[in-house]
């Protein structure tokens, strides 16, 4: 099978067509319900041009998640830039969310994939798994910063507030859903760092906190 290109690197005109194309498609109707066929004649192309750029639809479908992935973090991390440390980044993360979501009407496409590709041996598995963990590790890092005694606990309690307000905003039609999470996302720091203060616990910093995952490259 033929290497899967790196999403970060440019592709022929043609490859960039048929990416754009197949990335509008995989979103707006669904993986299974777009075929080649489709993606080829709207890029103004053949289907053996995409099959040499991508390998086969797998292939294809494993990019559009790669360059998705890309996409979403440059957005988080150019918002992010400038905010302090701790909760201010906690908070920001909610206003990014509600920010991307402005565009995303069908909800997470990560989700989305993973509902049509789970089960399976398919390459992009990877790539979701890979974002829905560097999304995670953003809030695991956050409560840290923020000076809670558990930030494993609090982050991934916050990166599920973060995933049930894009169920909620999409597919349950709550229209304050992410305005809700942060509200939450306060209420559980605050009451963390409550739980600190009684147990009298010294502010030294969490063994790993100098590993940050805001601070590595996106390519």
């Amino acid at each position: 099978m033929r290497t899967i290109p790196d999403p970060a690197a440019a592709l022929t005109p043609a490859g960039e067509r048929i990416h754009d194309v197949a990335a509008r498609l995989f979103y707006e109707r669904g993986i299974r319900a777009t075929g080649v066929d489709l993606v080829a004649d709207e890029a103004g192309t053949t289907k053996k041009t995409l099959y040499d750029r991508f390998g086969s639809k797998d292939g294809l479908v494993a990019f559009y998640l790669g360059r998705r992935r890309l996409r979403w973090q440059r957005f988080v991390l150019d918002r992010l830039d400038g905010v302090p440390p701790g909760l201010p980044r906690i908070l920001r993360m909610y206003d990014v969310l509600e920010e991307w979501l402005a565009d995303a009407h069908r909800g997470c496409g990560f989700v989305n994939a993973h509902a049509e590709i789970a089960g399976t041996d398919h390459p992009g598995l990877a790539v979701v798994h890979a974002e829905k963990a560097w999304a995670r590790a953003l809030y695991v890092e956050f409560s840290r910063d923020a000076g809670v005694d558990d930030p494993e606990t609090v982050g991934t309690g916050l990166f599920l507030l973060h995933e049930g307000a894009v169920v909620a905003t999409t597919a349950g039609g709550v229209t304050d859903a992410v305005g809700v999470a942060r509200q939450s996302a306060v209420a559980l720091v605050d009451r963390a760092l409550a739980g600190r203060a009684v147990a009298g616990t010294s502010s030294a910093p969490s063994p790993g906190a100098g590993d940050s995952v805001v601070d590595e490259p996106v390519r």
